[in-house]
């Protein structure tokens, strides 16, 4: 298999054109990102990827920073430098400052500690979680 290379608007068909300009009428940027252009080689692929994320990501109970920063705390957590380079700068675009930056760099790193702690020791879930 050859490794996959990404599609750019020039060369894309009109499929993936929609869909990048919508990308790009959605996000308020000029260009879209790598991650949409490798995936735009599948055009089925990038469609359903984005309409489910723009589905996701749209305001609702909770704001579009939110959201963010929820994105970008499973980035770190899962280790995807990619994401967390993404997700930084849409969480950032969307009103994320510096101090809440920290604090949520704090919230990942104490959930994590903390998780493993409850998984290495086994724990039973106390009856007043079981709501």
């Amino acid at each position: 298999m050859s490794k996959p290379r990404p599609v750019e608007y020039a060369n894309a068909s009109p499929e993936v054109r929609a869909v990048y300009d919508d990308i790009k009428a959605t996000r308020k940027v000029t260009e879209v990102n790598n991650f949409w252009k490798y995936l735009a080689s599948d055009p089925s692929l990038l469609k359903r990827t984005w309409e489910t994320q723009k589905a996701v990501l749209a305001s609702g109970a909770l704001d579009r920073l939110v959201k963010e920063m929820i994105y970008l705390a499973v980035s770190v957590t899962n280790g995807c430098s990619y994401g967390i380079a993404c997700h930084t700068a849409l969480a950032r675009k969307a009103g994320m400052t510096d101090a809440m930056f920290n604090e949520l760099m704090s919230v990942v790193g104490m959930a994590n500690q903390t998780n493993r702690f409850a998984d290495g020791y086994r724990l039973p879930i106390d009856d007043l979680f079981n709501v």
